[in-house]
């Protein structure tokens, strides 16, 4: 009988060993994950950063080649402007004589569906 307590003994021993190593493999695990959901969210946020410098780069040349042409449309807006000013303001004199002209100037004729 004193063999069976110390076999019994041994197998607690062995059982309670064996439940400590499946213990600190599971911390061990669980530690793994950690470390390794911690680099994942490294690499990822590297990623995003890396596409949003990316992003920001093409957004400024697309932007910026706009602003360029908004720049150049509204030059070209007020240089037509100008120009069309200047025209009104030489032939403004010409235009109103006329039109005076041609209103205070009044030949009578007949209809030409008058019939005599």
């Amino acid at each position: 009988m004193a063999s069976q307590t110390q076999g019994i003994q041994q197998l607690l021993a062995a059982e309670k060993k064996a439940a400590e190593k499946v213990a600190e493999a599971r911390r061990k695990k669980a530690n793994r994950l950690k470390a390794a959901k911690k680099e994942a969210d490294a690499e990822i946020n590297a990623y995003k950063a890396e596409r949003e410098r990316q992003y920001k780069e093409y957004e400024a040349r697309i932007l910026g080649s706009k602003g360029d042409m908004e720049s150049k449309i509204e030059a070209g807006t007020r240089q037509k402007i100008l120009d069309l000013n200047s025209n009104v303001a030489r032939n403004k004199e010409e235009a109103l004589n006329k039109l005076l002209a041609i209103v205070l100037e009044i030949k009578p004729e007949l209809h030409q569906n008058l019939r005599l």
